[in-house]
């Protein structure tokens, strides 16, 4: 098994497809006057959604037929991970193209560091026009890196207008699923009865209608990227236009947002790009989201800097069988409480290291305040909880966690202790180890902070981020 860390820069300059590479645009469609053949990059974001709450990835329920329609015209790649699930974090890594320990901006609301760069400005160096739509939550030194900024949804004309001739790099951040839900989402809502309830939670009416209105918001989103494809259309920009969809962690309910299980860092990723990549193509292979940021650059023609830890997928867009990806990196640190949670996930395996065994695990806080989360308390009190739905409970909670992930698909059996996983569990540690060591990570000693989430009751005491500390 060769760990991510083996696949060397050199690899990575090697396999670059620029616009002159396998996906060039240039035999396809004429140039703009004036400019190179370069494709628009049109990004979207949800804010805290599951891949697995989606028709195109298996769900029956619920309504997304724009998100659909872009899988089914695209490739759906079906096992992405994020490398956190925690979201300013994640968005920081996904457009730095580097893990979140080594941005320096691992826990919530921490922004970018003065003096790195991300996405937008790598692509105003190759001719993009680059703008942020709706969430901002990466700190005012990558706000500044964005030529062009919205905080509605409702201003994409204005924006390729401004845009002009150039190429654009468009990164729309959806505050949609995000809590909290109120009804009126849609004008048509969910039915809490056909909603999908995981086995670590309670199956009661309230919780029902809490999973309901999650979906009626991702719904809402549904609308809003039909409505950008509708003006990609009216433009003339369809056939010239990347369009990506993805989240940035998982859903807002308990064991999944804040966790490293596929629960929380699985996310939906979608490339759609007409002539150029296929259409109705389910890459199954294993892929990371720290790839994103290099394989954008080599697309739109720009040079990939050195710090970038992620490879270059583009050729994989057309040929699954060049994602050559056999281990993902997904890390949990503090989120309304302290975690050193790290995970590498195989095809097959999850294994999960937790630094702090001690304490209960922590929930963010929106989670906790959830009503999902006071029917698995409220079952915790009366003593009927399964033995999936105490697994959040558990206290001292095991240094290993070991699934089998492609047959245990809700990972609630742990396998460590199994004599006959010994050896699988070894060979995993051991490369989490070494991505650890080689991408400079810190050690559980190092850095704290106080929680303001109450790990036992759930209760949120503070608004206020506490700063760091050594213990």
């Amino acid at each position: 098994m060769e760990p991510e860390s083996s696949i060397t820069r050199r690899e990575v300059v090697a396999g670059s497809l620029g616009v002159a590479g396998a996906l060039s645009v240039s035999s396809t469609r004429p140039a703009r006057a004036g400019m190179a053949r370069k494709p628009n990059i049109l990004v979207f974001v949800a804010d805290d959604a599951g891949a697995r709450h989606f028709g195109c990835y298996g769900n029956k329920t619920i309504r997304t037929p724009n998100i659909d329609r872009l899988g089914a015209e695209g490739v759906i790649a079906d096992n992405a991970m994020l490398t956190t699930s925690q979201c300013s974090p994640s968005r920081i890594s996904i457009l730095s193209g580097r893990y979140p320990h080594s941005t320096g901006a691992e826990d919530l609301h921490a922004p970018l560091r003065e003096g790195d760069l991300i996405l937008p400005t790598h692509l105003q160096s190759a001719g993009y026009f680059t703008g942020h739509m709706q969430k901002r939550h990466e700190g005012p030194h990558a706000d500044r890196q964005f030529q062009w900024y919205d905080e509605g949804l409702d201003k994409f004309e204005n924006f390729l207008s401004a845009a002009g001739e150039k190429p654009f790099f468009l990164w729309v951040a959806f505050s949609d699923p995000h809590r909290p839900y109120q009804d009126g989402a849609i004008p048509f809502p969910h039915d809490p009865l056909k909603v999908e309830v995981s086995p670590y939670m309670v199956d009661t009416p309230e919780t029902r209608s809490d999973i309901a209105k999650y979906y009626d918001a991702i719904a809402r989103m549904d609308a809003s990227i039909g409505r950008f494809r509708q003006t990609l259309q009216k433009r003339g920009l369809s056939d010239d236009t990347l369009t990506i969809f993805l989240s940035d962690n998982g859903a807002p309910f308990p064991r999944e947002k804040g966790t490293v299980y596929d629960s929380g860092v699985r996310t939906p990723l979608i490339f759609h790009w007409p002539r150029i990549v296929p259409s109705g193509l389910r890459n199954k292979g294993l892929m990371s989201v720290i790839d994103l940021a290099p394989t954008l650059l080599s697309i739109a023609g720009a040079e990939v800097p050195q710090v970038m830890q992620g490879v270059n997928i583009a050729s994989g867009l057309r040929d699954p069988s060049l994602w050559r990806r056999t281990e993902a990196f997904s890390e949990r640190n503090w989120h309304d409480t302290d975690e050193h949670i790290r995970s590498v996930r195989t095809e097959r395996f999850r294994l999960v290291y937790n630094s702090y065994i001690e304490l209960p695990f922590g929930s963010p806080g929106d989670v906790s305040r959830s009503p999902s989360w006071r029917d698995l308390r409220k079952s915790k009190r009366d003593g009927s909880l399964t033995p999936a739905q105490q697994l959040l409970f558990e206290t001292p909670r095991p240094a290993i966690e070991f699934y089998d992930s492609a047959h245990d698909i809700w990972e609630t059996t742990n396998l460590a202790g199994n004599p006959d996983y010994d050896e699988a569990i070894r060979e995993h540690f051991a490369i989490l180890k070494k991505w650890s060591d080689e991408t400079g990570d810190f050690p559980p000693t190092r850095r704290r902070r106080a929680d303001y989430v109450d790990r036992v009751t759930g209760v949120l005491y503070s608004f206020e981020v506490p700063p760091m500390y050594n213990p």
